[in-house]
């Protein structure tokens, strides 16, 4: 028995949907436990395009488990819409095979308006925030003035809260933002409504996890965003709400670390960022172009251009040491393809020192050249290749770089957005990787 965590070692948008679905198949459940609607996972399964944002990738085995954690901000009426999405598509949703955590917090829509107006007010220094309340969510988690899943099913806890909540709210709105007040009544029939959907799937994640790992079944940990989103670690303040690094597996699903075997960190074959924040390695030019252009790169929950760059490593190895990182899975090789010659970042320098580590200051962030090792590309079609024998020297020989550079061996490479477009050197599952 293992269970394994999936992580982003980059800015997000690595292709972790994909690699849970595929690992999917190995485990009993899947538990999304960070993140909230402003996550999206892209998914090609039979030709057919499915984007998850609050459910985990799991949920297209109709035979699995999902569950969604206490660490996860739930926008009730994304969820409901979620759910009608995938059965339009015929996928059984259902409590049988999905779970809500009592304790998980809710996105109000004071939560999405103070989101709004904070980006507006700041201009051209705006964070790039998806505007769907995550933040404001976890603020008001952090106060101790938030609402949980559980004050759904207690309509006098949910009208105090929702009442005190506007009262402060509302002010905020009006005085600071000269933004509309929101009124009382829609909002608590809204939730209300709501509750009754969703009243089936509210369960003790932790506990069902918990007896899930005493009957031996196997668990995958699903994250959202990546590692330098990481609201401690990451490129702050252009960041997340959250910690998307592996740890926080522990409480935002109520485990032991203990119970944590494997952790896959994805990295996609070059690098990329939606929003603002620095990006060392970003590339203004034909090349950067291309890729974006190949790599279809646009946000999967915005719809925004990502800004596209090469290769990362350096950044990459300080998610390694975040996140304990066992193994790496390579994504979206194939839209390298066709480029002469290739780059990868392995440090930076800044005035005219080699650093050990990315700079916490953005200001010397900003400073900083990368330094890159440069390889020969390959022109080869690679996407259907089943075995590591069948990539090109070239490509081998990218991927051994990545390999030596980082000192973390390579259980899974992508080499197209489908399913069975993938290469598995190791099951993460099986205790000996």
């Amino acid at each position: 028995m293992s269970n394994v965590v999936v992580i982003g070692t980059q800015w997000g948008d690595e292709g972790k949907g994909k690699v849970v679905d595929l690992l999917t198949s190995s485990a009993d459940l899947v538990v999304r436990f960070q993140g909230g609607n402003n996550a999206g996972h892209t998914l090609v399964v039979n030709g057919e395009q499915t984007i998850c944002h609050l459910i985990p990738s799991g949920i297209l085995h109709a035979e699995k488990k999902c569950l969604i954690g206490n660490g996860v901000v739930v926008d009730p009426q994304v969820l409901i819409e979620e759910i009608d999405g995938l059965r339009e598509k015929g996928i059984s949703v259902n409590h049988e095979n999905l779970s809500l955590s009592e304790k998980a917090h809710l996105i109000m829509p004071y939560h999405r308006a103070i989101d709004d107006a904070r980006e507006a007010a700041k201009g051209k220094d705006k964070i790039g925030t998806t505007g769907r309340g995550i933040g404001p969510c976890y603020e008001d988690k952090a106060g101790r003035s938030g609402i949980r899943a559980i004050d759904l099913l207690e309509p006098d806890t949910l009208e105090k809260k929702i009442r005190s909540n506007l009262e402060e709210k509302n002010f905020y709105l009006t005085r600071f933002f000269k933004a509309d007040a929101l009124e009382f009544q829609p909002i608590y029939d809204a939730y209300q409504s709501m509750a009754e959907i969703l009243k089936p799937y509210l369960t003790d994640v932790s506990l069902e996890i918990d007896v899930a790992i005493d009957a031996g079944k196997q668990i995958l940990f699903e994250g959202a965003q990546g590692t330098h989103l990481d609201i401690d670690h990451g490129t702050y303040p252009f960041v997340t709400s959250s910690n998307p690094i592996a740890g926080a597996a522990c409480p935002g699903a109520g485990v032991g670390p203990d119970k944590l075997h494997h952790v896959v960190g994805i990295v996609k074959a070059y690098t990329t960022r939606v929003g603002a924040g620095p990006f060392t390695t970003e590339l203004l030019d034909d090349t950067g172009d291309y890729i974006q252009k190949k790599g279809a790169e646009f946000g999967a929950t915005t719809g925004r251009r990502r800004r596209c760059g090469w290769l990362d490593l350096f950044m990459v190895r300080d998610s390694i040491r975040f996140n304990g990182v066992t193994s790496l899975s390579i994504t979206k090789l194939d839209v390298l393809t066709g480029l002469e010659t290739l780059k990868i970042c392995v440090g930076y320098d800044l005035d005219g020192k080699r650093l050990d580590s990315r700079p916490v200051s953005l200001k010397d962030l900003g400073r900083c050249v990368p330094l890159y090792e440069e390889l020969p590309g390959w022109r080869e079609d690679i996407s259907t290749a089943k075995e590591i024998d069948q990539l090109p020297q070239e490509t081998r020989n990218y991927l051994t770089r990545i390999e030596e550079i980082t000192g973390v061996p390579l259980s899974i490479i992508s080499v197209g957005p489908i399913r069975d477009q993938t290469i598995i050197l190791q099951d993460p599952f099986t205790p000996s990787v």
